[in-house]
């Protein structure tokens, strides 16, 4: 017989196996809760339809209002230049001098013959007079006062004709002198001192006007067949009598300090180019716009009524599609495909996908995944018109 001390080991060992079994089936039966997920920290703005300013640029040329040929008007030897070649010049002001000797020469002598004229007309008039009298009186013949009349008629007729010679001559000498019509920055010299000017070769130089200025762009004819079926949609709403204003954009995108209008839209396609000419005038009281200069042109004036803009880089692309974030139910983030147009600044326009009043993320987005919990700090207005690129009282809905 075996001792009680043993017993009690036996039979605790045989009841263990049974206990370690029940505590695993016991614990099969409770699934443990798993981890939080932590919330990823976003910022967000809030969607909202308003009328937006929309603007189009280009590249354009820029070109003088009045580019002036300067060329002479009578035939001689230039004798001097009086003007800096690239220089600004004012109207009135002298370029070019040719040899006057020659003109002075024919003024003399077209009033020399003028004054002859006019001695004749005299010796005329006082021999009509002396016929007249005596005519009357049976003391000279009819025929006799009939030629003393002609004979003035001829002699007021050669006085004027002198009068014409001498105004001619007069004119021919002006021309020797050859100003600038306008003012504006004048070109180079062509004719060297001493050449002879004539038909020929009478061009000089010429002469731009700087103010105002011309800006001549291209617009396709695709850009413009958008912006009409924009505008047919509603989606596009023009400025007043459709006049855009007009803003230059110098280098490094440097803004012009003055603003023009769009005067000239041509009706007629360039086939060579695939474009339609468009013309913007703009003052340019200090010159900084010279001919032949490139520079970007910005219109505005335009409105996108009740749209929806975010900035560029919330749209993500995906596979054939783009999509945003938006804060959905329980604050967790949601997966959205949109319909995009077009940019604007730094904003996108959304066709379709986005409603007022719902939240988009605008930063944070690289790490998310469908229900992802966020910790959402929602941006300012001041912050929201900084993303979009506008001026804080054109993004009021």
């Amino acid at each position: 017989m075996k001792p009680k001390t043993e017993l009690r080991l036996a039979q605790a060992g045989s009841t263990l196996p049974l206990l370690l079994l029940a505590i695993a089936v016991s614990g099969c039966g409770k699934e443990q809760a798993p981890p939080q997920q932590a919330a990823t920290a976003v910022t967000a703005m809030k969607v909202a339809a308003r009328d937006v300013p929309v603007s189009f640029t280009y590249v354009a040329r820029v070109e003088s209002s009045q580019n002036v040929d300067i060329n002479a008007r009578v035939a001689g030897y230039l004798d001097s230049k009086q003007y800096t070649e690239g220089g600004r010049v004012k109207k009135g002001q002298t370029l070019f001098v040719l040899d006057q000797r020659p003109f002075k020469a024919a003024l003399d002598s077209a009033r020399a013959q003028l004054a002859n004229s006019q001695a004749a007309l005299e010796t005329a008039r006082l021999t009509l007079k002396r016929y007249q009298e005596l005519t009357p009186r049976g003391a000279a013949a009819q025929a006799d006062l009939d030629n003393a009349t002609g004979t003035y008629q001829q002699a007021m007729a050669s006085v004027k004709q002198a009068e014409a010679a001498v105004t001619q001559a007069e004119l021919n000498l002006s021309y020797t002198v050859i100003t600038s019509p306008v003012d504006g920055v004048s070109g180079m010299a062509i004719p060297s001192v001493g050449t002879y000017i004539s038909a020929t070769n009478s061009k000089m130089t010429t002469v731009a006007t700087l103010s105002p200025m011309w800006v001549n762009f291209s617009m396709s004819e695709s850009q413009r067949q958008s912006l009409d079926a924009a505008a047919r949609k509603g989606l596009l709403k023009t400025p007043p009598g459709g006049v855009f204003n007009a803003e230059i954009l110098l280098g490094e995108g440097q803004q012009y300090g003055q603003t023009g209008k769009i005067t000239f839209a041509s009706p007629f396609y360039n086939s060579d180019t695939g474009t339609f000419m468009v013309r913007a005038s703009v003052p340019n009281p200090d010159g900084v716009l010279m001919p032949n200069q490139y520079v970007n042109i910005r219109l505005t004036g335009a409105t996108r009524p009740n749209a929806i803009l975010v900035p560029q880089k919330v749209v993500q692309q995906g596979a054939g599609s783009n999509y945003v974030w938006v804060v959905g139910k329980g604050g967790k983030s949601e997966y959205r495909t949109v319909e995009v147009g077009p940019w604007q600044d730094k904003g996108w326009f959304i066709e379709s996908g986005l409603k007022p009043g719902e939240q988009v993320v605008v930063d944070g987005v690289a790490t998310l995944r469908p229900d992802t919990p966020l910790k959402i700090k929602p941006l300012s207005d001041a912050q929201v018109n900084a993303e979009l690129g506008l001026a804080p009282a054109a993004t009021q809905p």
